[in-house]
């Protein structure tokens, strides 16, 4: 099994096990989403499936800039029941990653994860009203933003204004089905970007999610000094 395993392009804590992605599991012999467990030396690797993670997606489809480290403050807006903030748990054992989520349905899985892995801070609040959280939250070296509503990139922003570090990454996974349904998907991720772009932040990479996730592109952007 040792040959096979490997680490992904030398991004912190993110493992390829035989064509698959893997992070090192930080709560030994408990699975989070139902995903595969496999030992390795005295490690134990949980897969991580690109179709139930939008991060997943865009590390196999060519991610190139990872700003995850072990001890990474983030911010994760739209934590849902908690896959991808599970593997970032995993990658930032040191670090702290602050959940919002809106759903009260979501939250409990996210409170009963958040029990086991210490390094998830659960916030039950909406995105699009950071100032609810701004005195929960310190500021942050990545905001990661997974949040389908048509005031996307709106939110995104805001939040970046409030809790991003001058050195710090946001993430904006965009759906452009949740912005207009009606439109061309490309048309949409152009005036989004645009968007960006137009209020001061630079758009650094661009990873079309397909054929994971359908009509989602990732964005990894900064701001724009």
């Amino acid at each position: 099994m040792e040959e096979n395993v490997r680490l992904w392009k030398n991004f912190t804590g993110v493992y390829e096990l035989d064509g698959h992605l893997a992070t090192c599991n930080l709560t030994p012999g408990l699975r989070v989403y139902g995903e595969k467990i496999v030992e390795y030396d005295d490690r134990e690797l949980r897969l991580w499936d690109p179709r139930r993670s939008k991060l997943a997606a865009a590390i196999l489809n060519g991610l190139e800039i990872f700003p995850f480290h072990k001890d990474s403050k983030i911010l994760y807006l739209g934590a849902s029941t908690g896959t991808t903030p599970s593997h970032l748990s995993d990658i930032t054992p040191d670090g702290l990653i602050y959940c919002v989520e809106f759903s009260p349905r979501m939250m409990r899985n996210l409170v009963d994860l958040s029990q086991l892995r210490g390094n998830l801070i659960p916030l039950l609040d909406d995105a699009t009203k950071p100032h609810n959280y701004l005195h929960m939250v310190e500021k942050v070296d990545v905001l990661y933003s997974d949040v389908a509503q048509p005031k996307q990139s709106e939110l995104f922003m805001d939040n970046m204004r409030l809790f991003l570090k001058e050195e710090g990454i946001g993430i904006l996974m965009l759906k452009a089905r949740s912005i207009d349904v009606t439109r061309n998907p490309k048309e949409v991720f152009q005036e989004e970007e645009s968007k960006l772009k137009t209020n001061g932040f630079r758009v650094l990479e661009k990873i079309d999610l397909e054929p994971y996730e359908k009509d989602h592109m990732a964005f990894i952007c900064e701001f724009g000094f």
